[in-house]
């Protein structure tokens, strides 16, 4: 099976000589769910920034398919002047919504509304909803169930799991309880 993201010999640093990376190699294929823990500022944003090519390495290489990423700050993935729904039809068909708001327990109603209208909570479910209506091969996830309560983190989780058949997913996370219930490999930076 060829790998959807392949990471090799990765080094960055955004000061000369204090590489946040330095020969970080990891490759992630379809049906796989890796989870990348670190302490704050040891790069672990920046990483998906890289892989997203918004950033340039110092030296190595990131091949990567099709990716779409949840970010950990909800509020800051929508514009505030325009409805959830037309943020979502911008970039991804919306032929499954219905199946979609189902699976993240979110109402339709909700997409109608501005981003400033909703909670944390419920801004997040729509921002995962966006992700997955994108049919990326690779999902990334920056904290995507910090802001929500831990039964509705729990039952977000199970359901990103139960897309792994179709994708990968490269997930950031502070919870090392959470990356090793759900991760295939725990990488550490």
């Amino acid at each position: 099976m060829p790998h959807l993201l392949k990471v090799s010999n990765l080094s960055f640093a955004y000061k000369k000589g204090n590489l946040l990376f330095d020969n970080l190699s990891f490759a992630l294929k379809r049906g796989e769910l890796k989870a990348i823990v670190g302490e704050s500022g040891v790069g672990k944003s920046t990483l998906f920034e890289l892989i997203l090519d918004n950033l340039k390495p110092l030296s190595g290489t990131i091949k990567v398919a099709s990716c779409s990423q949840v970010f950990q700050d909800p509020y800051s993935s929508f514009h505030p002047s325009y409805t959830l729904l037309n943020q979502i039809e911008d970039v991804a068909p919306v032929d499954e919504l219905q199946k979609y708001l189902k699976l993240i327990n979110l109402d339709y109603d909700l997409l109608l509304k501005l981003p400033h209208e909703l909670s944390g909570g419920q801004l997040q479910r729509a921002s995962i909803l966006r992700a997955l209506l994108m049919k990326p091969d690779i999902l990334l996830l920056d904290e995507p169930t910090s802001a929500l309560d831990n039964v509705i983190q729990l039952e977000v989780m199970k359901m990103l799991m139960n897309h792994l058949d179709s994708m990968a997913m490269l997930l950031i996370t502070h919870d090392m309880e959470l990356a090793q219930w759900c991760a295939d490999e725990v990488i550490t930076i």
